[in-house]
């Protein structure tokens, strides 16, 4: 374990942005080390957004790497588009993003390592390329940056919500607004600590709807993220009082299908390319599982 002590020369930046540009650390890995009790300010523990001030003094505890490997793994991969930069990929349901605790080598980045032929470096061994994320039993969109211009250009565009993410997803109940936008902070939840929930406190999370088409118990729902918290639309979801059909976590205990994951799905993905600077879009159908449950409901838009 690696201590640095840090003497903070101006006053009014928030905690978490002066230690990225002080350690040249991303933003995220600092809020990281942060919330894990290894950042004291003046001897006490702070929270990400307060503002630092001159003369203070920060310890920041920064953990040995881990010692990882990540194989390349034949998995299948539906790659709908790629370049020299980046690569967009349709992630299946039930695939995870990346390792963690439990995930073996069955992930997406054992998948790209075995598929593509660069990725980008920025988040270290076990995330190359991982740009953004989408749940393991969510389908989808997500764009792969194949180098480190191409990394930053992308988390930049997140960041500033320039890059768009249209999701779809099929709920319990009638939601009465025909659209609407949701803003709330969302934290780990206080009751069990796999899941999210929205609170007091936390990070800010904001989601906009669109009622697409209902039936009797159901509504056929478009989602625009303008941030990307863990879980988020699932949690909003909920918050309306209409949780996702299929969620097993934040949806209903007895659910109605039989599925193996939550119909939500990544259809739309809009940002400009990093190194041409036009705007691209890409699209991926529902899939079949998801479209089956819309048909035997009666909804007429199901693609």
């Amino acid at each position: 374990m690696e201590t640095k002590k840090i003497t903070v020369d101006i006053s009014g930046e928030r905690l978490d942005v002066y230690l990225a540009k002080a350690l040249d650390f991303s933003r995220s890995k600092i809020q990281k080390l942060i919330e894990s009790g290894c950042v004291l300010v003046d001897g006490a523990m702070p929270k990400s957004k307060e503002q630092v001030k001159e003369g203070s003094v920060i310890s920041v505890e920064i953990p040995e790497p881990v010692g990882l490997e990540v194989k390349a793994v034949d998995i299948p991969l539906d790659v709908i588009y790629q370049d020299d930069d980046l690569a967009v990929i349709n992630k299946p349901q039930g695939l995870t993003v990346h390792q963690g605790s439990g995930t073996g080598d069955e992930t997406l980045v054992n998948a790209l390592l075995y598929h593509l032929d660069s990725l980008s470096g920025i988040n270290g061994v076990v995330r190359p390329g991982i740009v953004h994320r989408i749940d393991k039993d969510t389908s989808g969109l997500l764009v792969v940056a194949k180098n480190d211009k191409a990394h930053l250009s992308l988390s930049s565009q997140i960041e500033k919500k320039t890059c768009k993410r249209e999701y779809i997803a099929l709920l319990e109940g009638n939601l009465n607004q025909d659209s609407g936008r949701i803003e709330t902070y969302i934290s780990r939840s206080t009751k069990n600590r796999t899941m999210m929930a929205v609170s007091s406190s936390g990070r800010k999370a904001i989601t906009n709807f669109e009622v697409i088409e209902r039936v009797k118990g159901y509504t056929l729902c478009k989602f625009l993220l303008e941030t990307g918290r863990t879980h988020q639309i699932r949690v909003h979801s909920k918050h309306l009082g209409h949780p996702v059909v299929g969620d097993a976590v934040y949806g209903l205990k007895n659910q109605k299908f039989k599925l193996s994951g939550q119909l939500l799905h990544a259809r739309k993905l809009t940002f400009t390319h990093p190194t041409t600077e036009k705007e691209v879009e890409f699209y991926a159908p529902i899939p079949d599982y998801f479209t089956g449950v819309l048909t035997k409901l009666g909804f007429k838009n199901n693609k």
